[in-house]
């Protein structure tokens, strides 16, 4: 199992505590990914903003590992208000077309950092888009 990192996403606070990204064979799995870091949350408070940046991030670390997005077969979406779900549609949709992966979404009570709205995880097959 090889750990995966990507420039433009940012690492674990605590180092030792989990990888962003891991890959196996040809499997990818990403931690889930949210618009928290070191100068705030990206976006503020609005949801649909942060959603852009979970799947920016969702995206630069498909690539990290060697996929694409239409790669990914499993994605997890965390909600601290289920109202927003169009919203995040709306920033999922312009990540994913065609054959969409399996998806979950949830509502939970609250996120790792305060002022999160939204966190999403996803695994994958590498090279799995150009077999359907």
């Amino acid at each position: 199992m090889t750990r995966v990192a990507a420039e433009t996403v940012a690492e674990a606070p605590r180092p030792g505590m989990f990888s962003n990204a891991r890959v196996h064979g040809d499997q990818f799995f990403l931690s889930g990914m949210h618009a928290g870091g070191p100068g705030g949350v990206v976006g503020g408070a609005d949801t649909y903003l942060q959603a852009q940046e979970a799947f920016r991030r969702v995206r630069a670390l498909t690539g990290a590992c060697g996929a694409v997005v239409d790669d990914i077969l499993v994605l997890r979406v965390y909600l601290t208000d289920i109202a927003d779900r169009a919203v995040v549609g709306r920033a999922r949709s312009e990540v994913f077309s065609g054959d969409f992966p399996c998806s979950t979404l949830v509502e939970v009570s609250a996120l790792v950092e305060p002022g999160l709205k939204v966190e999403v995880e996803a695994q994958g097959v590498i090279g799995s888009h150009s077999s359907t």
